[in-house]
C-alpha cells in the first residue's frame, strides 16, 4: 500500500532513498536545505554520479509521486513516516562523528510531527544517538515520539539496486507502531523474500559501523599480507585466492592494493573508535587503529616504489595517476586513496597529472593545485611512470601498446591489481603490482 513519507537530507543516501521509495509507489517529499542540490533535484538532475539514478528520477518525476522542498510545511504533517538521511561527517579535530545535522533535522521536523507518525533514522551514527534524538523530539512536541533506526547498506555504483533489492533490511524499534509502519513501507521488497530483521535500537545503530569495521579489517588484513609478500617474494593475490576458498573466510574484499576510501569506511571506523572510548571500552576496538594505519601505509608505498624505480628525487618527473574517485562508477573524492596518492606525489615535486573518466571537475574544484587532463593519451604523453589508482574499466580495456608509444618510460605501478598484467608486459611495460609477484607472468 502506498504511504506518504518524507526523506530529510538529500545527499547521496537521501536522494537515492527518496527515489527508491517513489519507485516502490510511495508518495515522497524530499527535504533539502542546500539550494544548489535542491534545484538540481527539482529540475531532474542528480548532483552526483550514480548509474541508473537519473533515469529513475525522471520516471518518478513524470509519475508525480515525488517532490522536493527546502523545508517542512503543513504537507509534512500528513506523512506517516519520516526518514532521517542527513550526513554525519567526521568532527573537525576529532575522530568522532558530527551528529549536529541530525539534531537540527529533528528540531525542524518536530512542529510537523504527528503523535502517530514514526521517525526512522538511516544515517550512520554512534550507538546511543537515537536516545538523544528522542529526547529532543519529546521536549519539542510534548509526547513520546515513535523513533526507530533503519541503517542503510548502499554501495556507490549500485545504490539504486541496493535500495530496491537489498540483501537485508534491519530495523531497530522499541514500539509496535514503528515496526508496523516500517514493515508496511518495505512490504513490496520483503514480499520478494528479502530478510527483515527486527532488533532493539542500539543493535541497529551498531550494525552499519560493525559491518564497515569488519570489511575494513578484511581489506587491511590482505594488504598487511601484501607487505610481507613484497619482501619475501610471495604473491598476495594467489595467497588471497588460496585462503578465500575457506568458506569461513570467503574471497570477497581480499584484493590487495592501495586500500579503501570513500565517505563511509574511513570515517565510520574512526567514529566507532571514538564512541567506544566514550563508553569506556576503547580497548575493545584498539585493533581498528592498526587497520587505519595499514590502509594509510599502502598509499605511501606507491611513492616508495616510484622513488625506487625513478631515483630518490621525483622533482620534475611526469607521473600520470589513473583515477581520482575512490572507486569506479563514482565521482566521490571523499578520502579517496587515488587523491591521497596524487597529493603525496605532488608533494615530492613531481609533474603530476590526473586522469579520470568523470571526476575531473570535482578534482579541479576540490584540489585545484593538482594537474588534470581529460584526454588519456595526452595525459600519458611524456610520462616517466603511470600509476593505476582507481580500477575503471576504461583503463583495464586500454591498449597498452598505444599508451607505450607516447610515454617516456613504460613503467606501470599497479595499485589495484585489476589490470591484465601479462598484456602490458608483452607491450614492453615494466609492471610493479602491490603485493604481487608478476615476474612469473613475463
Amino acid at each position: 500500500m502506498a504511504m506518504k513519507i518524507t526523506v530529510i537530507g538529500l545527499g547521496y543516501l537521501g536522494a537515492t532513498h527518496a527515489i527508491a521509495m517513489a519507485e516502490l509507489g510511495h508518495d515522497v517529499i524530499g527535504i533539502e536545505a542546500n539550494p544548489a542540490r535542491l534545484s538540481d533535484l527539482q529540475n531532474g538532475r542528480i548532483p552526483f554520479h550514480e548509474p541508473g539514478l537519473p533515469e529513475a528520477l525522471a520516471k518518478v518525476l513524470a509519475k508525480g509521486n515525488i517532490k522536493f522542498k527546502a523545508a517542512h510545511d503543513e504537507e509534512s504533517r500528513d506523512a506517516d513516516l519520516h526518514f532521517l538521511c542527513v550526513g554525519t561527517p567526521q568532527l573537525a579535530g576529532s575522530y568522532a562523528a558530527n551528529t549536529q545535522y541530525l539534531r537540527d533535522a529533528v528540531a525542524d521536523l518536530a512542529p510537523f510531527l504527528r503523535a502517530d507518525a514514526a521517525v526512522a533514522g538511516k544515517s550512520t551514527v554512534p550507538v546511543g544517538t537515537s536516545a538523544e534524538l528522542t529526547a529532543i523530539l519529546a521536549e519539542a512536541t510534548g509526547f513520546t515520539p515513535h523513533l526507530a533506526w533503519n541503517p542503510e547498506f548502499l554501495r556507490e555504483g549500485t545504490a539504486l539496486e541496493d535500495s530496491l533489492r537489498p540483501d537485508r533490511i534491519v530495523i531497530g524499534v522499541n514500539d509496535e507502531r514503528s515496526e508496523e509502519l516500517l514493515r508496511e513501507v518495505y512490504e513490496s521488497i520483503t514480499d520478494l523474500g528479502t530478510p527483515f530483521l527486527v532488533t532493539d535500537i542500539p543493535t541497529a545503530e551498531l550494525v552499519k559501523v560493525a559491518a564497515n569495521s569488519f570489511l575494513a579489517t578484511k581489506i587491511s588484513f590482505i594488504n598487511a599480507m601484501a607487505e610481507i609478500a613484497e619482501v619475501s617474494g610471495a604473491d598476495a593475490v594467489k595467497l588471497a585466492e588460496a585462503i578465500g576458498y575457506d568458506e569461513r573466510i570467503g574471497n570477497k574484499f581480499l584484493r590487495t592494493g592501495i586500500g579503501f576510501g570513500g565517505g563511509c569506511l574511513p570515517k565510520d571506523i574512526r567514529a566507532f573508535m571514538a564512541r567506544a572510548d566514550e563508553l569506556g571500552v576503547g580497548s575493545a576496538v584498539d585493533f581498528l587503529n592498526g587497520i587505519d594505519d595499514i590502509n594509510l601505509r599502502r598509499r605511501v608505498r606507491v611513492v616508495d616504489l616510484l622513488k625506487q624505480e625513478l631515483g630518490n628525487d621525483l622533482t620534475g618527473k611526469r607521473i600520470l595517476v589513473l583515477g581520482a574517485a575512490f572507486k569506479p562508477d563514482s565521482d566521490d573524492l571523499r578520502d579517496s586513496p587515488a587523491i591521497a596518492v596524487a597529493k603525496l606525489i605532488f608533494a615530492e615535486g613531481a609533474d603530476l597529472v590526473i586522469h579520470d573518466p568523470i571526476s575531473l571537475s570535482n578534482v579541479n574544484t576540490q584540489h585545484p593545485e593538482l594537474g588534470t587532463e581529460q584526454d588519456l593519451l595526452q595525459a600519458a604523453t611524456g610520462a616517466d611512470a603511470v600509476v593505476l589508482a582507481t580500477e575503471w574499466r576504461d583503463y583495464r580495456d586500454f591498449d597498452p601498446v598505444l599508451m607505450a608509444s607516447v610515454v617516456k618510460n613504460p613503467l606501470l605501478i599497479e595499485g589495484r591489481n585489476a589490470m591484465p598484467v601479462a598484456e602490458w608486459q608483452k607491450a614492453g611495460w615494466r609492471v610493479i603490482a602491490l603485493g604481487r609477484n608478476v615476474e612469473a607472468l613475463v
